[in-house]
């Protein structure tokens, strides 16, 4: 018997691995508020970044997933194992701080989005939030809470349909997309460099890794297997499986970047000041049901990301203080993994008390990204080029060659934002 479309759908979304998950989280309320931003202050201008950003976000996630799988160890594991402590606790602090912030500016998102819909108060909504997302997390499983939430990301379809229905001239979209542009401006400077940081982040480093391993693990234990032997076909799923949710991740982007382009061409550039400004993207097309479908897809996303940026933490504090980890282990089997996941999500809960303005706390949080990017892509191809860690399964050229390319634009847009902060640009 043939299945239904539906049961089609539904068997592909249960077999989607970390890669899909990854590129999923990916577009959280931090990158959908950067990408219309960028759009509607300078329509087309920041397209070929989406462009450029898809083969660096395949290189350097393949990267790390595959040093999670051959060595059965997450980065900052192996980081502790092999290279100094200096690094390591450099790496670590920098990171948590970073992504704390983000935890914070995702749920305050999510408050001021719900607080629109049904007033109850921000720091109410936004503590109903991470107590959901606690709940289900550390007592239901994540993969569970994961397999419902990734649903409500059809929302972000909606942009797509967005750009078809809008009068848009596809000539200079496709010209945008495949030929850069640069302008010496403050502001251009700061949107390109909060584009690259939430679309190449590096939580979502530590978090493949780690999902990674424990892929390898549930694998290891259903087969009965003594001995894991990671063999090539092994790798050519996991590669597919990234590269999959990475390219979902940009089409999205894409078409948001597309769709408030198309709209600040046809009526001027603006400033997003609000959440409902921001869902005017989706006006042509929904009409009233704009705001709404625009506020499923911020919650949905942000209910999908907040998991794993604080499991990112709980991963990195697991791994220095060899505490036992995963989001596949019981509340029992990890308390100290999980009491991190809680107190990184609180932690975040706190930034809703200093009154921060929650569109600049989401960009602002990419463009910190963008600082600490570097030198974290720097370690991952030292780790990926080691063969003492990696044996026979270490980076080949075209791994290297887009893995290094990554790290010099990293570099370079970093500086160039820090040379427009202190005035040099």
């Amino acid at each position: 018997m043939k299945l239904s479309l539906f049961k089609k759908v539904k068997s592909i979304g249960s077999k989607v691995g970390p890669g899909i998950i990854t590129g999923a989280a990916d577009d959280d309320p931090s990158g959908i508020l950067t990408y219309l931003q960028s759009g509607f202050l300078y329509g087309f201008k920041i397209l070929w970044l989406a462009f450029l950003a898809l083969p660096f976000m395949i290189s350097v996630q393949e990267m790390a997933g595959r040093i999670g799988y051959v060595t059965d160890h997450g980065l900052v594991r192996i980081i502790k194992d092999h290279y100094s402590k200096t690094l390591l606790y450099f790496i670590a602090v920098i990171s948590v701080v970073v992504i704390t912030m983000n935890i914070g500016a995702d749920l305050l998102a999510l408050g001021a989005v719900l607080e629109t819909l049904v007033p109850l108060g921000v720091v109410l909504w936004v503590l109903i939030a991470a107590l959901a997302i606690l709940f289900f997390t550390v007592f239901l499983s994540y993969p569970r809470f994961a397999s419902v939430l990734k649903w409500l990301t059809l929302s972000l379809f909606f942009y797509v349909a967005t750009a078809f229905f809008i009068h848009i001239d596809w000539g200079s979209v496709f010209r945008a997309t495949f030929v850069p542009v640069f302008l010496p401006d403050k502001d251009f400077i700061m949107l390109v460099a909060a584009f690259f940081g939430t679309t190449i982040s590096p939580y979502l480093f530590f978090w493949q890794a780690d999902e990674e391993v424990e892929d390898r693990d549930e694998e290891k234990e259903k087969r009965k297997l003594k001995r894991f032997l990671v063999t090539k076909n092994e790798l050519k799923h996991m590669r597919r499986d990234t590269a999959l949710g990475m390219v979902f991740s940009e089409i999205i982007t894409w078409f948001i970047l597309v769709s408030a382009g198309g709209l600040a061409v046809a009526k001027g550039s603006a400033v997003i000041a609000t959440f409902q400004e921001a869902s005017s993207v989706l006006r042509p097309l929904l009409g009233p049901y704009a705001f709404i479908i625009f506020s499923i897809g911020i919650v949905g996303t942000g209910l999908l990301a907040v998991p794993v940026l604080a499991g990112s933490i709980g991963y990195m504090l697991a791994e220095i203080f060899n505490w036992r980890e995963g989001m596949n282990k019981t509340w029992r089997e990890a308390k100290s993994f999980y009491l991190v996941i809680a107190l990184s999500t609180l932690a975040g809960v706190c930034m809703t008390v200093l009154r921060i303005d929650p569109i600049a706390a989401l960009i602002y949080t990419a463009v910190f990204y963008t600082i600490i990017t570097p030198p974290i892509v720097f370690i991952i191809l030292r780790i990926a080029n080691n063969r003492s860690i990696m044996h026979e399964k270490t980076n080949g050229i075209i791994a290297n060659v887009f893995g290094g390319l990554t790290f010099v634009f990293a570099l370079a847009v970093a500086v160039a934002y820090l040379a427009s902060v202190f005035g040099w640009i």
